[in-house]
């Protein structure tokens, strides 16, 4: 019986744990700060214990570290020599980053961040966006366009990106993730991330860390203008943009139909809470009429005729564009060569005077 008692104190004697594991790095002194490496922080937060084997991490200021080697197997042999010799370790290695900075200094380059928003899905929200961030960069503004639309990302299809490689480079010891640009628009998307027929299945918490990750682990730099594709309605992503971000103004988008305008008004009401306060720069009125390719002088207001204008007067915000739903606009969205490219088109038009707008709008807000 006394055997018995013996044997199973002597098995919960080797069991690993990872005050245990601590308790013998911290006999192992690092040479760069004369410390052990627990007090230094050099202990990552991502032990794994399984049976008899125990792994983890150590940070190092830089890979060239002259002690990264030899601080190794330290631990190692530390561990062997305190908790047995006969457990398994695996030590792996990473450069230590610097931590994220306070919300306040996300976009320390950034001028003005725009949010483009619908109530609703189907009126043409990322069209709008990814073309307004288009028409800015040809009147000669620095513009970047974030896809925040984490469930359905439309941003590397309409600017013909969607094998775009996403890299990071080190800037200010941080490792930042550097934008796709094209057509003098900087973009980032979580669309780059995944495969274009795969689904995004992410609960709300998941969803909103990647958006934070793609706003203040990216390497924006100097922008007039940050715009902000937003997903449709109101959601966590919403909230998130609204309390990470000091967003300049919003724009909304709706078409005339009824059912547009009344999730609009939600879409405003969001904006304009007294929680919120965010200006709301004025509306834009997409699909305003249709106008077939050969008669481009004929108009046929096919979803309703000046819903979205009266809604602004209602509302007393100004109506900033009409966009007319003509064929080329969907043709050139899907070929990743957006209207706003052309000012000699009507729809290519319309937007470069929606650029226009804008900026006035923004000039207005600071000059109140």
């Amino acid at each position: 019986m006394n055997i018995a008692v013996m044997g199973e104190t002597e098995d919960k004697r080797m069991q690993l744990y990872p005050k245990l594991i601590t308790d013998a790095l911290e006999h192992v002194v690092y040479a760069g700060t004369k410390k052990n490496i627990i007090e230094s922080g050099m202990l990552k937060d991502d032990m794994r214990i399984s049976g008899n084997s125990v792994s983890f991490t150590l940070l190092f200021e830089k890979p060239t570290d002259p002690f990264l080697k030899s601080t190794i197997k330290s631990a190692e042999a530390a561990i062997h020599y305190y908790v047995g010799k006969d457990v398994e370790v695996t030590i792996k290695s990473e450069t230590r980053q610097k931590p994220r900075p306070e919300k306040e200094n996300w976009l320390p380059g950034v001028k003005n961040v725009v949010a483009v928003s619908s109530g609703k899905g189907g009126v043409g929200k990322s069209t709008v966006a990814c073309n307004l961030a288009i028409a800015l960069a040809r009147l000669g503004y620095k513009v970047g366009l974030l896809d925040a639309d984490i469930f359905g990302p439309s941003a590397p299809k309409m600017f013909q990106i969607e094998d775009a490689q996403i890299y990071a480079e080190e800037v200010d010891g941080r490792r930042l993730m550097v934008p796709v640009e094209k057509y003098g628009v900087k973009v980032l998307s979580i669309g780059f991330m995944v495969r274009p027929e795969q689904a995004v299945l992410w609960r709300g918490a998941m969803a909103c860390n990647a958006l934070k990750q793609l706003i203040a682990d990216a390497n924006w730099g100097e922008l007039d203008y940050f715009i902000l594709d937003t997903p449709p309605g109101t959601s966590d992503i919403h909230l998130t943009l609204l309390n990470e971000l000091q967003i300049t103004g919003a724009v909304i988008v709706s078409t005339p139909q009824k059912v547009a305008l009344a999730d609009a008004i939600k879409g405003i009401d969001m904006y304009e809470n007294e929680k919120v306060r965010v200006p709301i720069l004025g509306l834009v009125e997409n699909m305003a009429w249709f106008t077939p390719q050969e008669l481009p002088e004929n108009r046929y207001y096919i979803f309703g005729q000046g819903g979205c204008k009266q809604l602004a007067e209602e509302k007393g915000l100004p109506l900033l564009a009409q966009i007319p739903l003509v064929q080329s606009i969907c043709e050139s969205g899907d070929a990743g060569t957006p209207a706003a490219l052309s000012s000699e088109t009507a729809t290519g038009l319309a937007f470069i005077n929606l650029a226009q707008a804008v900026v006035t709008r923004c000039n207005r807000l600071f000059d109140n």
